[in-house]
């Protein structure tokens, strides 16, 4: 059949995806300005990313700085990857540190103040499938308690027997008796350094077991007013910063 060439009502409430290219190149100008204002840029790598910590950490530099988290091939376009294309002299050896989950912070803080708050800024949230386990977790036998085992049963409450199918599915050998949900064995969740599954991770959550820590680690900054780029090392003690020549 040819296609009816009535008009087509279009609901307002439906958002227009901006195209790839006009987002790219809103990114590309956007970046070169910030680096007209800012007087350092930071390339950070993000651990466990999450939006609503790296929302938190972007409105932590909302008066003195722009924080980038898009197209690693665009931004470094931006930045320029030879001394020829580069937006400002040096920045070409920041940008072979753009690769992978990493992003674009632009501040006027100093060094010193931007180091030691992403020192310190870690969340913790649950792990998603695919993660590895950071330790072994096991629920022991018997009454199965909502937390599993990770607090004393006078602090805890049974698990709802209406969840006893949910635990079985995701692999527990469960069963009801008397309105309670009880466990044949004591079950295994994860082992740690194992990557986890989806079933893995909905029982971790389940019992509260956060295994997941989100972390912004810098990699290395530029500043404008030395035209250098510090690489930044991690240590025991924490960052260090080290100028390349």
């Amino acid at each position: 059949m040819p296609k009816s060439k009535r008009a087509r009502i279009v609901h307002t409430s439906v958002v227009q995806k901006k195209p790839s290219k006009e987002k790219s190149a809103s990114l590309y100008t956007a970046v070169q300005a910030a680096a007209d204002i800012y007087q350092h840029i930071f390339v950070f790598s993000v651990e466990n990313m999450r939006n609503t910590y790296l929302k938190d950490v972007r409105q932590a530099f909302s008066t003195d700085g722009r924080l980038f988290f898009g197209k690693t091939k665009v931004m470094a376009k931006a930045l320029g990857t030879t001394p020829e294309t580069e937006h400002a002299v040096g920045l070409c050896k920041l940008t072979k540190f753009l690769g992978g989950s990493v992003g674009l912070l632009l501040t006027s803080r100093e060094p010193e103040a931007v180091l030691d708050y992403f020192k310190n800024y870690v969340e913790v949230d649950f792990a998603r499938s695919g993660a590895s386990a950071t330790r072994t977790f096991t629920v022991p036998a018997g009454v199965v308690y909502s937390r599993g085992g990770e607090v004393a049963v006078e602090d805890d409450v049974p698990l709802p027997h209406s969840l006893e199918v949910t635990v079985r599915k995701w692999g527990m050998s469960t069963r009801l008796d008397k309105g309670k949900v009880m466990l044949e064995h004591e079950h295994t969740v994860v082992e740690e350094g194992k990557e986890m599954n989806s079933h893995q991770t909905a029982l971790l959550k389940l019992f509260g077991v956060a295994m997941a820590e989100f972390k912004v680690q810098p990699l290395a900054y530029w500043s404008a007013g030395t035209q250098a780029v510090t690489v930044v090392e991690q240590a025991d003690t924490g960052a260090e910063a080290m100028e390349e020549g």
